[in-house]
C-alpha cells in the first residue's frame, strides 16, 4: 500500500498525479486503463479541493493499493460531508448544448471506474474507487 497527503490545494494536482504513476509503476495496466485511474483521481481530489474546503486549509490523504487484479484507491479528507453516489447523472446532450463548463468531475469517476463507494466515518469523507486490470 502507498499513501500521500497533501494540503487541498490545486497546486498539488501533479503531485496526485507523480504519485499514481509511481504507485502503479510495474503493474501490468494497459496505457487507456491508466488514464481512466489518473482522471478519476485528479476529478475527485479537485472536487474535495474546491467543494470539500470552500474556506481553503484541509488536507487530502490517498491511498493506492493492488489486490486481485485490481487498484483500490482511497480518498480521505474531513471537509464538508458529501455523498458523490447522491449526484443524478447529468444528462450530456444539455450539457454540450449549455457549452457548461465543469459539472462532470464525478460522472466521469463513476463512469471510469469499476467501483465507486462512500463512507462518512470519524468525521472523515471516505471515498473508494476499484479498476479492474
Amino acid at each position: 500500500m502507498n499513501s500521500l497527503t497533501i494540503a487541498a490545494n490545486l497546486s498539488e494536482v501533479d503531485n496526485v498525479r507523480q504519485f499514481l504513476k509511481e504507485s502503479l509503476q510495474g503493474l501490468d495496466i494497459s496505457e487507456e486503463d491508466f488514464f481512466k485511474i489518473e482522471l478519476a483521481l485528479v476529478e475527485m481530489c479537485v472536487n474535495v479541493i474546491r467543494y470539500g474546503y470552500p474556506d481553503g486549509g484541509g488536507e487530502i490523504s490517498i491511498e493506492i493499493r493492488e489486490g486481485r487484479k485490481r487498484v483500490i484507491i482511497e480518498i480521505w479528507d474531513s471537509g464538508i460531508p458529501f455523498d458523490p453516489r447522491d449526484i443524478p447523472k447529468p444528462d450530456l446532450e444539455d450539457v454540450i448544448a449549455a457549452g457548461q463548463k465543469g459539472g462532470l468531475g464525478i460522472y466521469l469517476g463513476r463512469e471510469l471506474m469499476d467501483e465507486f463507494d462512500y463512507r462518512h466515518e470519524d468525521g472523515k469523507n471516505i471515498l473508494t474507487m476499484v479498476k479492474k486490470i
